[in-house]
């Protein structure tokens, strides 16, 4: 009865391990939509004090990088960020997860920040549109 027992919980530990492993890490693959609009919200950004720090999708933060953060799509989605007070635009990848504030859609880059018109006024209201995904 012992070895059967044994046998029983070696099956079982070995079976949650493998549920753990095809679940957990660092592979968060979000939501993969389709091209086109996605979302209007409030974008805010992040920059110096983050550069070189680990994203979520395990690359070191770049503050000069067409990046962002986004808190539902899958990592290296395209996004086309635009703001709706000037109309600028820029292309940014998703790989990281934010932003941590719910009233918020999308934290971007220092860089895509700027070139959108902006990392002064440090929040902007912007559409999203996927023009890639994984």
């Amino acid at each position: 009865m012992n070895g059967k027992l044994l046998k029983l919980a070696v099956i079982l530990g070995f079976s949650v391990f493998l549920t753990g492993c095809q679940m957990g890490g660092s592979k968060d693959n979000g939501i993969q939509p389709t091209s086109g609009y996605y979302q209007t919200g409030t974008a805010s950004w992040y920059g110096s004090e983050y550069h070189g720090r680990p994203t979520k999708s395990g690359e070191r933060f770049d503050k000069n990088a067409l990046t962002a953060a986004h808190r539902d799509l899958a990592f290296d989605t395209w996004v086309e960020v635009t703001n709706l007070s000037n109309g600028y635009r820029v292309t940014v990848r998703i790989n990281d997860r934010g932003p941590t504030i719910m009233s918020r859609i999308i934290d971007l880059s220092e860089r895509a920040a700027d070139e959108i018109g902006m990392k002064l006024a440090g929040l902007a209201t912007v559409t999203l549109e996927i023009v890639g995904a994984p």
